[in-house]
């Protein structure tokens, strides 16, 4: 992701602490994760090609999915934390009330746990990590 977007991206103005952040539950913080790796892959997207709005969506939803979230996971599993792993394994093993219906259940869970740790981080303030992580994996 372009710097410009890093920077533009969030006010770390307001930051909870990591004993706060734990006490969400891991659907509020797979919640808030979903929203904000949605909008890196926009600005991300946005940032790099001149295409429509529609083309644009297109694009988007190619990365913002539980297949390719899932996969993304793997890809970070060595890069993880002990810490980010036990915020993974908090999301992935989180009964949702609903599946859907383009996902399979273990995709799904996986990309509920990148989307976990994506909103710990973010609540955290440690915007930096998720930039280095997504970044890592060529996100």
């Amino acid at each position: 992701m372009e710097e410009k977007f890093k920077e533009f991206f969030v006010s770390t103005d307001y930051r909870w602490s990591e004993n706060a952040a734990r006490m969400l539950s891991p659907l509020q913080l797979a919640y808030l994760g979903d929203a904000v790796y949605d909008l890196i892959i926009r600005s991300s997207l946005i940032a790099s090609k001149n295409l429509p709005v529609n083309d644009l969506h297109k694009e988007a939803v190619k990365h913002v999915n539980a297949q390719a979230q899932s996969k993304i996971l793997f890809l970070l599993e060595d890069k993880l934390t002990e810490n980010e792993w036990k915020i993974v394994k908090r999301g992935r093993n989180t009964k949702s009330a609903t599946i859907p219906k383009n996902a399979n259940l273990s995709d799904y869970r996986y990309a509920t746990g990148l989307e976990a740790l994506i909103g710990y981080l973010y609540i955290t303030g440690n915007t930096k990590r998720i930039f280095e992580l997504l970044n890592s994996v060529g996100v």
